[in-house]
């Protein structure tokens, strides 16, 4: 059995040091054997990005040896050994355009050394053409450029008025590779984001998107073969250590980690990290690739733009949710899918649109997202949340609403004065977060042939249907329920259905009251 890793990234590192590598290298064969090649590659944060460039590096390099036993050894490839110019931007902390510059710098200085030649040029852009022409000319052979992170400096910056100029700087250092094409053999490059008006979207013409390719959605993270085949003996070790049967492990295994998918008619995908850290911990369920670092610009963007999850959850989006987008008109959505917060769980066509139906990828995220999000709406801290949460959970199980409305207000009651808003939809998207955090089937504006219902909570035997209003009465609330007939709905599934009327009192910023009543 080989050791695993959830740190080192380096292909030459991992084969030499006996770790566990998946065999991926039949897709990097697939992007290779062309005569030319120029790729761009979004995917979530640590989902195995900088080590597909490692192993790029390493073919390139012709070190042929290091793939004895995968994939691509056997192919038909010349193991040609060409220059290679890694970019890599993942180290980059510069917060103004300033840091940037030297930052880029310090890297092409550092890339001239090793190649042994000169820097030459009066702006970083320059700098970074001459330099790949001088190593394409050393050489005698077309250049290889590795990009990794490319957006590292703007997502740096993001939440800043920085933002922009880094934005520029970027574009500038990079415009080189469509200048210099005609001297390269093979590019990639890889991000977390799409952004517009840098060079290598408005200027590659020929740079080919691959990050929802069919061909490719599985070429990061792990499949479900993948998982099984590569990791037989920790899932048999941990089966015996938990003493949970093989199959049960594997299904909660995979309700926490699996799910990630980038590309609506392809397999769904595990993250690599959380898999690894999961067996390494043996086999303890936590938030592992989420508590590697969570912006909390974006959390703080959710609340700000008051970004409805609710909406996105339980309606379909067009596809141009997935395209690049403005630094300086940061639409949430976008962000969400392409820092792997969200992900497709199917998709349709419609007057010639492809729309898609999202949702968090595994409990894993939905959990460590909500509780960052609640964090964020109501300034509880995450401990106590988690506190709430199970007293919530028991009582929502058991079908006892005045217990659980009773924690509800206790909850709405500790949320300090100056974090609530005084409106109806802040207090249903804190409801809908509760209920979310708990793992609890909850859809918010319900569509039936008379209405909508605020919301629906479905747990167990019961199904709750929730009304809510703002300084009115809980029985205003409950007859506009029995009224308007919403059970109606739910009258067929077999389950216990509970009408619950709320009031909100925005003077006093708590759940005031609620009465309830059998459908």
């Amino acid at each position: 059995m080989k050791d695993l890793t959830s740190s080192v990234y380096n292909f030459e590192d991992l084969i030499n040091g006996q770790y566990l590598y998946v065999d991926k290298t039949e897709y990097i064969w697939k992007l290779i054997r062309p005569y030319k090649g120029i790729y761009f590659m979004s995917r979530p944060r640590r989902f195995g990005k900088s080590l597909t460039v490692s192993t790029l590096k390493a073919i390139f390099q012709g070190k042929k040896d290091l793939f004895k036993g995968l994939a691509i050894h056997g192919k038909e490839y010349d193991w040609k050994e060409y220059p290679v110019i890694h970019l890599d931007m993942a180290n980059c902390n510069a917060k103004n355009a300033v840091e940037l510059e030297d930052f880029i710098f310090d890297m092409i200085s550092g890339l001239a050394d090793h190649f042994g030649v000169e820097i030459r040029g009066l702006s970083n852009a320059t700098r970074f053409e001459f330099l790949i022409r001088d190593v394409v000319s050393a050489a005698g052979a077309p250049a290889v450029i590795l990009l990794d992170e490319y957006d590292k400096p703007i997502l740096n910056t993001l939440a800043t008025p920085e933002v922009t100029a880094c934005r520029d700087v970027l574009r500038g250092f990079y415009s080189p590779i469509k200048k210099c094409e005609s001297l390269e053999r093979f590019v990639f490059v890889t991000g977390v984001t799409k952004f517009s008006h840098v060079s290598l979207f408005s200027e590659l013409n020929n740079l080919a998107d691959i990050t929802m390719y069919a061909d490719y959605a599985t070429m990061l993270g792990y499949t479900q073969q993948e998982f099984e085949d590569n990791f037989r003996e920790e899932i048999d070790q941990t089966s015996a250590r938990l003493k949970i049967p093989r199959g049960e492990l594997l299904q909660k295994i995979k309700d926490w980690y699996d799910g990630y998918r980038f590309h609506a008619g392809a397999e769904s995908v595990y993250n690599p990290v959380s898999l690894a850290s999961f067996f390494l911990s043996g086999g303890e369920f936590n938030n592992y690739w989420f508590s590697t670092g969570t912006p909390s610009f974006l959390i703080e963007l959710i609340r700000k733009q008051r970004f409805s999850f609710e909406e996105v959850l339980s309606k379909p989006v067009p596809g141009i949710a997935f395209s690049a987008f403005e630094v300086d008109r940061i639409d949430p959505l976008p962000l969400l899918l392409q820092t792997g917060y969200l992900t497709i769980r199917d998709a349709f066509e419609d007057f010639g649109m492809t729309f898609y139906n999202l949702a968090f990828p595994n409990f894993e995220v939905r959990s460590a997202f909500d509780t960052y999000l609640l964090n964020a709406y109501t300034g509880i801290s995450k401990a106590a949340l988690e506190g709430t949460s199970a007293r919530l959970a028991r009582n929502v199980r058991s079908g006892d609403v005045d217990s659980f409305m009773d924690d509800m207000r206790g909850f709405f009651a500790s949320i300090p004065y100056d974090i609530q808003l005084p409106d109806e939809k802040y207090y249903q998207t804190v409801f809908f977060l509760l209920f979310l955090m708990l793992g609890v089937y909850i859809e918010a504006e319900s569509r039936t042939g008379n209405g909508r219902i605020d919301a629906v909570a479905a747990c167990g035997d019961w199904i709750y249907i929730f009304e809510f209003k703002l300084d009115r009465t809980a029985d205003i609330a409950l007859e506009q329920i029995k009224d308007k007939e919403y059970f109606l709905k739910y009258r067929h599934s077999g389950k216990r259905i509970i009408l619950i009327g709320a009031n909100f009192d925005t003077q006093k910023r708590q759940l005031a009251e609620w009465k309830q009543a059998p459908a």
